[in-house]
């Protein structure tokens, strides 16, 4: 069985977005209290970037199985990183998010990336990291 295959399995039951996060970024484990906060009706998975199915998932998204410089955001069909990742979650919570996710996707995709990789690259340095993942 090759890689695809292995992870169409991850939407065959249920078609909702996963998204894969660096689980021992506090930052990152932050951003996931956040979503789950604001995803009243349970719109997202989640999944750790370092677990065996987040390596898959990597690896379909046309990434590095090793790869935990970005969130992701896995759709049956597509998958989105950096900045691109962060908007499509802000349209599956609740509201203002999708609106805010409107206006900030007219901000060039170069800038919103160029903020997006100087915050990822600085994280540990600013928030510190786990032992462990929370999920």
């Amino acid at each position: 069985m090759d890689w695809v295959e292995e992870t169409s399995s991850f939407f065959e039951n249920d078609s909702r977005p996963i998204m894969l996060f660096d689980g021992v970024c506090n930052l990152c484990n932050g951003g996931v209290r956040f979503v789950r906060a604001n995803d009243r009706q349970r719109n997202i998975r989640f999944e750790a970037l370092q677990s065996e199915s987040g390596r898959k998932l990597l690896r379909r998204s046309g990434r590095e199985p090793d790869d935990i410089s970005s969130v992701v955001l896995v759709e049956k069909h597509r998958s989105y990183i950096k900045s691109e990742a962060v908007l499509k979650i802000m349209e599956y919570i609740n509201l203002p998010f999708p609106q805010l996710a409107f206006f900030l996707q007219f901000i060039p995709l170069f800038v919103r990336d160029f903020v997006y990789e100087n915050i990822a690259d600085n994280r540990y340095n600013f928030f510190g990291r786990s032992d462990s993942c929370e999920i």
